[in-house]
């Protein structure tokens, strides 16, 4: 009884094993569910399993004083179909990322320089938050809403990596103030009063 039952184990543990080595993704194709398709195997180099961005330092003269650089499946076509891929995260002093999702996968995110203040919200609505120093690592189950904070006097870098290729993301902020959902929806939604929420939208670039 017990081969028959190894049998069965390794069946159906081996369907869902890779039947090809890597998808490096077409970027000229429509991105899917399940992420780009192939590009053609005998067009591809190692150029295509290496992506450069993450060495330069983001762009943080903006309202936020923070800059996100995505190695993602639609900058890094080598992790395509891999579920994985990495960001870095440059924040300026006084620099957040505010609440935020990733709807399409776990996030591990390690300091490299500075002070960061992160934490997380679990759908009990339990907070977990922490003030990391270089060198330090916290995870951010997928789906849950998480902050990043500059915690320090100078310039905080992390690199980030993600249980997905395409992790997605929605900013909190901007889901509510940055689009032309309409201001008493938003009132009565977020019990905020409609000067507040008309404020918001106008900094954030909403109407309505």
């Amino acid at each position: 009884m017990i081969l028959p039952l190894f049998f069965i184990f390794c069946l159906f543990s081996s369907s869902h094993a890779a039947v090809q080595d890597f998808c490096v993704g077409d970027l000229k194709a429509p991105q899917g569910p399940a992420g780009y398709s192939c590009k053609d195997p005998s067009k591809l180099t190692v150029n295509d399993f290496v992506f450069s961005g993450l060495g330069v330092p983001g762009n943080t003269s903006n309202l936020i004083k923070a800059a996100v650089t995505p190695a993602f499946a639609a900058q890094f076509p080598g992790v395509n179909g891999l579920g994985i891929s990495s960001a870095r995260l440059d924040l300026a002093p006084g620099g957040v990322v505010p609440f935020h999702t990733h709807p399409g996968g776990s996030e591990i995110l390690v300091v490299v320089q500075g002070r960061i203040c992160a934490g997380f919200v679990s759908s009990a609505n339990t907070v977990y938050f922490k003030t990391l120093n270089k060198g330090d690592i916290m995870v951010f189950p997928q789906g849950l809403l998480h902050f990043q904070i500059n915690a320090g006097g100078s310039v905080a870098i992390a690199f980030v990596s993600f249980s997905s290729a395409s992790p997605g993301l929605q900013i909190l902020d901007y889901a509510l103030f940055g689009n032309n959902l309409p201001t008493e929806l938003v009132a009565a939604t977020t019990f905020l009063d409609a000067a507040q929420i008309k404020k918001l939208k106008g900094v954030l670039g909403g109407t309505g």
